[in-house]
């Protein structure tokens, strides 16, 4: 096999594994690592020593500029809006996957590869590139990949979806690798210690309107620090007291009011969303069966989707869902296979 293939190091366990893994299997491998995060040299270092451990050659390409206008300016800006983004969905999006191509390209590489842990395959039937659950069901992450066009489905390549976490590490260690017990990333890669709003307001100077907390029966309980600071199904760091446990169940950014109720009022059926992008199909002309998830560690449960326009759909669960957040992702299933996704706008309906 003489294709040729760039694989996104980034020096950790996973992007290791898939680059001796495409070697095992004969493609021409080389290593790009594209530099993200402002005053981050950690991971170019890191993807250096991985890619001389596995003898391919190392390329690193600085993208730091455009990861901060598209990825961290809209993450703040949507955070100030009222809305709870996923930035690993926009980084994909915009950054990961086109730029990591674009490099590859012109390269002379046939294809790209990462270290997620999903399955792709071609359906003959519908000449469409599909992405499928991984065989490691708690590492899966066809979640954060329903954005991925069909153009670059074609030239990626997924070595990790068919071998779990623990196989991971143990190929790691056989091979001596640094990264064979080093421990998984939970945050967001340009906040490391995981505080959104400090981040927002230290680095980046910006401020949130602060307004009132107010509880569903319209009494006023106190001031909030600013809209930013709360996400909704929220119970903990409120800083206010009351008769019994009282959640965030909505918030205005126009008024920076918070508004609170009981955890049954966190449960709704219906959530709209827009920004869709299908996968199984090109686009979907009339209500579907599936199984959909508002947030990446949900499980997915029984729906119904419903075209709304070109851009915009309505998912109605079988069962009430708990605390679904606008700026997060809902992503639809059928089977084991992404039919596509959005990004909630608002729930709207209420639990019935």
């Amino acid at each position: 096999m003489n294709d040729k293939v760039m694989v996104a190091l980034s020096g950790g366990v996973d992007s290791s594994v898939a680059t001796a893994l495409l070697i095992q299997q004969g493609y021409s491998v080389c290593a790009g690592t594209l530099k993200l995060c402002p005053n981050d040299n950690g991971t170019a270092d890191s993807a250096r020593l991985a890619a001389e451990s596995l003898g391919v050659e190392h390329y690193v390409f600085d993208y730091r500029s455009d990861f901060r206008t598209e990825v961290i300016d809209r993450f703040a800006k949507a955070y100030l809006d009222g809305l709870t983004p996923n930035p690993c969905v926009e980084c994909n999006k915009a950054i990961k996957f086109p730029k990591l191509l674009k490099e590859a390209k012109a390269l002379g590489c046939d294809y790209i590869a990462t270290g997620h842990y999903v399955k792709k395959e071609y359906d003959s039937a519908s000449g469409r590139w599909l992405i499928k659950n991984a065989e490691d069901e708690g590492k899966d992450q066809t979640y954060v990949l329903y954005v991925l066009t069909q153009d670059i489905l074609k030239r990626t390549l997924f070595p990790m979806g068919d071998i779990t976490k623990d196989e991971a590490r143990r190929i790691a260690a056989e091979l001596k690798l640094a990264s064979a017990h080093k421990k998984d990333s939970q945050d967001i890669c340009f906040i490391s210690d995981g505080d959104y709003a400090g981040f927002i307001e230290n680095n980046l100077g910006l401020k949130s309107k602060s307004g009132s907390f107010i509880y569903k029966d319209g009494s006023v309980l106190g001031k909030n620090k600013g809209v930013l600071h709360y996400t909704i199904g929220q119970r903990k760091g409120l800083g206010i007291s009351y008769a019994h446990p009282i959640y965030v169940t909505d918030k205005s950014a126009s008024s920076g009011d918070v508004f609170l109720g009981e955890n049954e009022d966190l449960f709704t059926n219906r959530l709209y969303a827009n920004k869709v992008n299908f996968i199984a199909v090109e686009k979907l002309t009339s209500p579907m069966r599936v199984k959909a998830k508002a947030r990446y560690s949900q499980k997915s449960a029984e729906a119904t989707v419903f075209p709304i326009s070109d851009d915009e759909i309505m998912v109605e669960f079988d069962s009430p869902q708990r605390a679904v957040t606008p700026g997060q992702s809902v992503v639809m299933y059928v089977g084991d296979y992404v039919l596509g996704g959005g990004v909630i706008i608002t729930p709207k309906g209420g639990a019935e």
